[in-house]
């Protein structure tokens, strides 16, 4: 399974796999945002945590489709099929993979954009923490949405119109925590919450990924 996990990371890094992707995306739209809206500080700093939440949502969305296309096409995914690791294991390591890729640089750049959008100081902790506690979510998410439609014929526009509904949650209690940072309120309910959508997701969403694979390939 590690050697599994290294051969992911490097395809991501020198095949297109989709690193750099969704972060060059975030910083685009970050940068975008002030153009269209306006300059002034205090629209920015209220509109930031939804700005940036939906930012990385689609960001993490652009590379859900290479999450198992490639390994379909070459036919890599049926020998993982048969191979002695589970399929469980499998989807695991590739939601992982994806979230190393995608979704931590998008938590570690977070506060320099947030400085863009004038988000209040003391919000970049919990713009970290939710993001840090969300985007694995969004990862396993898609992972079962690209297990969905792995051999489909351009499927992504399937694949962005099966995983957006179940990213809503992920997406209205990140941004809640960010948004009530910024307010200095209490944010221990959303972010217990947050945590347990995850938790939620990464527990079962494996299972049903691997069972929807085996389906497709039969």
């Amino acid at each position: 399974m590690i050697a599994l996990l290294v051969r992911d990371l490097r395809l991501a890094f020198r095949a297109g796999g989709g690193f750099g992707l969704g972060l060059a995306f975030f910083l685009i739209m970050a940068v975008l945002v002030p153009l269209g809206v306006g300059p002034e500080p205090d629209i920015l700093a209220r509109i930031a945590p939804g700005i940036l939440w939906v930012g990385a949502l689609l960001a993490c969305l652009l590379s859900l489709d290479r999450i198992f296309a490639l390994d379909f096409e070459d036919g890599s995914l049926d020998l993982l099929a048969t191979a002695p690791v589970p399929m469980e294991g499998v989807v695991s390591i590739k939601a992982l993979a994806h979230w190393l890729t995608t979704g931590l640089p998008l938590v570690l750049v977070s506060p320099v954009l947030g400085l863009l959008l004038y988000l209040p100081p003391q919000a970049y902790i919990w713009l970290v923490v939710s993001l840090a506690l969300g985007t694995p979510a969004l990862s396993v998410i898609g992972t079962f949405g690209a297990a969905l439609t792995v051999g489909l014929k351009r499927g992504g526009l399937l694949l962005s119109l099966l995983v957006l509904p179940l990213y809503i949650p992920t997406l209205v209690f990140g941004a809640e925590v960010v948004a009530r940072g910024a307010q200095g309120l209490e944010v221990a309910t959303p972010v217990a919450l947050l945590a347990g959508i995850t938790a939620g997701a990464v527990a079962l969403l494996p299972f049903a990924s691997a069972l929807v694979i085996r389906i497709n390939l039969r």
